[in-house]
Formats: C-alpha cells, structure tokens, sequence
C-alpha cells in the first residue's frame, strides 16, 4: 500500500477504542505517537487500531498482562507484566488488536520508519532490523522492561502536570523509552568471545549471579565468589561483564534496586524496611542509591505512583 502523509497520518490517528478505562493518545509530532491505557476494570478490554506498515511498533505492559491478536484471531502473542513487544513488517499491515486483562497498564510506542531511521541514520548497523540486509523483513521482538524503562512507563501513566507542556513533557519521555530500549546489552556474541564458548564458563558465571541474589545482604566480595565458582578473577570479571553487560556489582546495585522499586510499589513496607530487606543499614544510604539508579528518591517515586 502506497499513502502519502497525509493518509498515513489519517491511518494512524483512527482509532477504534472499545475499552473501558483511562485511553490516551498523544502525537508527538507526525509520524510519532504515545499511546497509554489503564484498564481498571474487572474485565478484558478491546483496543483497536489501524496501523500501516509504515510505522514500527512498541509495546510495554508495565503491570497485568495483555494479548496481541493477528490476523482476525489467527495467531496470538501474551504480553507479561513487565515485558515489552516490537513489531515490524515493511511487507503488511499490523493494526493493533489488543485484548487487555484487568488491571492492566500498557503503554505503545508508535513512529514510522522514515522517522525512525533517521534517528539512528549513523548506527544503523546497531539496531538489527535497520541493516541493509534486514531492511525489508518483518521483526518481531521481546523482551522485559528494566528498572530505568519502568520508571519512565510509569511517569507517562501517572502524568499530572500542566496540561500546556503536556506534549512537550510526552515527546521527552518518548525519546527517553526509545533511548533505554536501544541501550540494552544484547545476549554475548560467543563468536566474537573466545572465552564464551566454553559452556562450562558460562554456566558458572550464571552461578555466580544466582549467588549475588541469593544472598543479597550478605555478598561475597570477588575472590571468593571465584574461588566458591571455580573460576579465575580475570575470567569472573571479564565474563560477567560480557553475559550480564556490567560488572558483578554492578548487576547487584541493579538488581537490589529493582527488587526495592517493587517493594515500594506494593505498599506493604515504608522507606526504612524496604532498605534494610535490600541490604541497607540506614535509610539515608538507601535513599541515596535509589535517587542515584531512578533519579528520584522513594518517597517522591511513592507519590508519583498514586
């Protein structure tokens, strides 16, 4: 199909929306569109909307779980909770058929191609589907939402600002999703990693990020976590970083922060006792960290949920 602009804008902008609840759309410039729903009811909801193939997809289901639906019920694709979807077909439509779970909240991305290589114009080769030998092949991709994606899911959910940079405030947020997105560390390249090909080295340093977890109030510090794994420092340290994409602390910090943002989401613990369950001896040393991984601190993060 062959639309000009002004037809792909038309496209985009209709929207059949069945679905009970809080549903908005925000164009952030043409070509470029966030949309975000809460479906606070006690039942599946229907979200329609035609998109051409033009444009690339991505969809975030921060919380509940909802199911993307192809071809008039043909073929069918879960969204977790906490999990992301990009679609892109350059050879056939993908109108979004969504059927979204109770308490659930999804936000998508939608931007066309044109727009969206010319973001990456000079890292083209970075992002898989923009190669020249990928250029006109359908991709379809999952993944989870890490901590920093969330945080940013979550301000556009709860957006309570001036209504008057309301667009200006969304486009910002937009780029900031697409940036973490892109900015995740793909699975290592064992070819071009020498020291992974031995499977055996892999699954013990995927031992030694189980041990980080499961004794996250009490880590061994890097010698002994090698000596306990039977593997060299050099090793740990290089090949943590090449499976994991940051060092062995460094996935700690992450993944105390991670389990802190969720404590603090349900509700069942203040401040205090969501720092000590992460390892923090006082509350300031938490609040620190946690303003320095989500730019906030948990008390603001708390108010911004609700």
């Amino acid at each position: 199909m062959n639309l000009n602009k002004d037809q792909i804008r038309s496209t985009i902008v209709e929207t059949k929306n069945i679905a009970k609840g809080s549903f908005l759309e925000t164009q952030i410039e043409p070509g470029f569109f966030v949309l975000t729903y809460q479906n606070e009811t006690s039942s599946v909801q229907l979200i329609q909307k035609q998109i051409d193939s033009s444009f690339i997809q991505f969809h975030f289901c921060l919380k509940g779980k909802c199911k993307f639906v192809f071809n008039n019920g043909a073929y069918e694709l879960n969204i977790l909770e906490e999990n992301s979807l990009l679609l892109y077909n350059p050879q056939r439509d993908l109108p979004i058929h969504l059927d979204v779970d109770p308490n659930t909240w999804v936000v998508s991305i939608l931007i066309s191609i044109k727009k969206f290589h010319g973001l990456f114009s000079h890292e083209a080769e970075y992002i898989t589907f923009l190669s020249d030998g990928n250029q006109d092949k359908k991709y379809y991709k999952d993944g989870h939402i890490s901590p920093s994606t969330a945080i940013v899911l979550n301000q556009l959910i709860n957006y309570n600002l001036n209504s008057t940079i309301k667009s200006l405030y969304f486009k910002g947020k937009a780029y900031e999703l697409l940036s973490l997105y892109f900015n995740r560390v793909e699975d290592a390249n064992v070819e071009q990693c020498p020291f992974l090909v031995d499977e055996s080295n892999v699954v013990k340093i995927r031992q030694a990020k189980d041990i980080m977890i499961d004794r996250i109030l009490e880590p061994p510090t890097l010698s002994a976590l090698a000596l306990e794994i039977d593997l060299s420092l050099k090793k740990l340290k290089e090949g943590f970083k090449q499976i994991y994409g940051t060092t062995v602390f460094g996935f700690l910090f992450d993944y105390k922060m991670e389990v802190a943002r969720k404590l603090l989401e349900s509700g069942a613990h203040n401040v205090n006792e969501v720092g000590l369950k992460v390892g923090y001896s006082t509350a300031s040393h938490f609040i620190s960290a946690f303003k320095k991984q989500f730019g906030t601190t948990p008390k603001k993060y708390i108010q911004s949920l609700n």
